[in-house]
């Protein structure tokens, strides 16, 4: 997505937490775009910016969503797990990776539609319908993820954990991504 002016500055590998929190923000637009054409096309014929913008949110979240939840589950939950100060996050961080499964389930079917989609041209009304109705779970599936993980689980694990833990975490991110 561009820049916007007046945006706050996205943070860096050396606030990992603080990016974990920024994707939060591109989820909600992304998903926020599928929802808007999901409505309003019903499956019907796109626009020339429809298409882009349905092709765009479907690569987001093809590419970058697996590496959010990598950044989670295999950086930041396992520290927090075994860090004693983050002990009452526990139950919090299996239910969310609870809903890491399930959300990677829906958009993977969201994906196959959309790609189908923008294929075809159009979808079938029982498509459009299946599709209309994965967005709206995953929608209340991630209004809730993130309000705990950017109200609750951010900020006790900058609280609980070492600098070096987070240091590790924003090194690990990096490397996710080809950047080191």
């Amino acid at each position: 997505m561009a820049v916007q002016i007046g945006e706050k500055k996205q943070a860096g590998f050396d606030d990992p937490l603080g990016m974990l929190s920024d994707c939060h923000r591109r989820i909600e637009r992304f998903l926020a775009a599928l929802l808007l054409i999901s409505r309003s096309k019903r499956g019907g014929e796109l626009s020339q910016g429809e298409k882009e913008t349905l092709s765009s949110a479907l690569e987001y979240f093809r590419t970058s969503g697996p590496r959010h939840t990598a950044d989670e589950e295999e950086s930041l939950f396992p520290r927090m797990r075994n860090c004693a100060a983050a002990a009452k996050a526990l139950e919090r961080i299996e239910a969310l990776e609870s809903d890491h499964t399930a959300a990677s389930q829906a958009h993977d079917e969201v994906d196959a539609l959309g790609r189908r989609w923008l294929e075809t041209g159009h979808l079938a009304e029982s498509d459009a319908a299946r599709m209309a109705a994965l967005l709206d779970t995953l929608s209340a599936l991630y209004a809730r993820h993130i309000e705990i993980e950017d109200q609750q689980v951010f900020p006790l694990a900058g609280q609980a954990l070492e600098a070096s833990d987070v240091s590790a975490i924003g090194d690990e991110m990096a490397r996710r991504r080809g950047l080191r």
